[in-house]
C-alpha cells in the first residue's frame, strides 16, 4: 500500500476520477478547434475583401510584363507545395501523437501551429492575386489565384484529431 501511494496512477484510473484530467485536456483541443475556425473564417472574409477592394480601387493604365504575372504564379505554385509539406510535417505528425496521447501540450501546439501556419500560406496565395490586380492585371487573370487560396482555405478546415479511418 505504500508503494501504491507514490506510483502514479494509471491512464485508466485517471479518466475514471472526477477530476478534470481528461476533460480539461478535451476542453483544450474543444477551445483550439474553435480558435482556429474563429482565425479560418476571418481570413475567408478577408479574402472576399481582397476580390472587392482589389475591384473597386484605382488600377494604373500601363501594362506590366507578363514575365512578373509568370513568376507570382510559380511563387504560388511553390506556395502550395510547401502547404502540403508543411501539414505532413507539422499537423499530420501532431494529429498521430495527440491520438495516442492527448494530453501532450507540445503537440497541441505544434498541431495548432501547423493550421495558423497553412491558413497564412493559403490566404499569401490570394494576396498574390492581390497585388498582381494592383499592377494592372486583369481580373480574370488573378482570379485564379483568389479562387486557389479560397478553397484551400475551405479544404483545410480543422478538426479534432481522432484514430478514426477517413
Amino acid at each position: 500500500m505504500g508503494t501504491r501511494l507514490l506510483s502514479m496512477p494509471t491512464r485508466a484510473e485517471n479518466f475514471h476520477q472526477s477530476g478534470d484530467g481528461g476533460q480539461a485536456q478535451s476542453t483544450q483541443m474543444e477551445a483550439s478547434v474553435k480558435m482556429l475556425r474563429t482565425v479560418r473564417l476571418a481570413l475567408l472574409v478577408a479574402l472576399l475583401l481582397y476580390v472587392f477592394v482589389g475591384e473597386r480601387m484605382p488600377h494604373p493604365p500601363k501594362p506590366t510584363s507578363p514575365v512578373f504575372y509568370y513568376a507570382i504564379t510559380c511563387m504560388a505554385v511553390g506556395v502550395i507545395v510547401a502547404i502540403f509539406l508543411l501539414r505532413r510535417v507539422m499537423v499530420i505528425r501532431a494529429e498521430q501523437t495527440l491520438v495516442q496521447n492527448a494530453e501532450d501540450s507540445a503537440s497541441l501546439n505544434r498541431w495548432q501551429a501547423g493550421y495558423i501556419v497553412t491558413f497564412a500560406l493559403c490566404e499569401a496565395i490570394a494576396l498574390y492575386g492581390f497585388v498582381l490586380r494592383f499592377l494592372s492585371f486583369s481580373l480574370t487573370q488573378v482570379m485564379p489565384f483568389y479562387v486557389v487560396g479560397f478553397v484551400l482555405l475551405l479544404f483545410f478546415h480543422p478538426r479534432q484529431p481522432s484514430n478514426e479511418i477517413g
